[in-house]
């Protein structure tokens, strides 16, 4: 069970960039439940359209796997019977304890390996039917994020998918000012204080770099990505498929 996320209740004399540490890998699971709109709700539609393409034989990836909760969303929605190994990797060696912790405490029945690894090093995927990036790429450097959306796209197979979820711009200055406007209303919702919105906030700049809704499309397919949409919006948050 995660701890509630306090990590900004107090003031903090320096308030040093966000870290996937093991304070926030204590409350990461809360951070992102009271966080991410409709959370549980992307989490049933990334295991949905995961299931749907993943290919007996094959491997299904998770770049920024976290504590795991995408990788028990899919499973929960594969046939008992389906042939299939994940891999998940992750910069936080934290994070991956309490992914393994987790799989393990479910009886995650499918094989899987957990490796610490830091996507801005680049990647090597092979025989991939599925490659997930849940709130992932937007944490990758601006300058090595085409190098690797276009290491996802060698190593996923033919017809293989990357189902990519995203904090965006929005396209206009007014409407990124009104989404954001209405996401801070919504974590006020959750609980969280303005101190607390305003903090996190200031740590988050500079390491959390979104790009708007149509610049994440326009490099799927500058890499070779041919079809590519939107399975779900809610103001500055996207959820995006691209098939091989």
């Amino acid at each position: 069970m995660s701890d509630q996320d306090k990590l900004f209740a107090r003031t903090r004399v320096r308030n040093d960039a966000f870290t996937f540490g093991k304070d926030t890998a204590a409350v990461f699971d809360d951070m992102l439940d009271r966080s991410v709109p409709f959370y549980g709700e992307m989490q049933r539609m990334l295991g949905e359209l995961a299931a749907d393409f993943a290919v007996d034989g094959t491997t299904i990836y998770d770049l920024g796997c976290s504590t795991a909760n995408t990788f028990l969303s899919v499973g929960a929605l594969l046939r008992p019977d389906s042939n299939v190994r994940f891999v998940g990797l992750d910069l936080s060696e934290d994070m991956l304890q309490k992914a393994e912790q987790k799989l393990t405490a479910t009886h995650f029945p499918w094989p899987y390996s957990l490796t610490l690894h830091d996507l801005n090093d680049g990647l090597v995927i092979e025989n991939a039917s599925v490659a997930l990036m849940a709130l992932t790429l937007q944490f990758v450097r601006p300058l090595n994020r085409e190098a690797l959306i276009s290491s996802v796209y060698r190593g996923l197979n033919h017809n293989g998918c990357v189902l990519l979820v995203e904090k965006v711009l929005g396209e206009h200055s007014t409407f990124n000012r009104l989404f954001i406007n209405h996401y801070y209303e919504m974590k006020r919702r959750k609980g969280y204080s303005d101190l607390e919105i305003a903090q996190k906030r200031e740590a988050l700049e500079n390491v959390l770099i979104p790009y708007r809704l149509e610049e994440n499309k326009r490099l799927l397919r500058h890499v070779g990505f041919q079809h590519v949409d939107v399975f779900f919006k809610w103001y500055n948050f996207c959820g995006i498929i691209a098939i091989k």
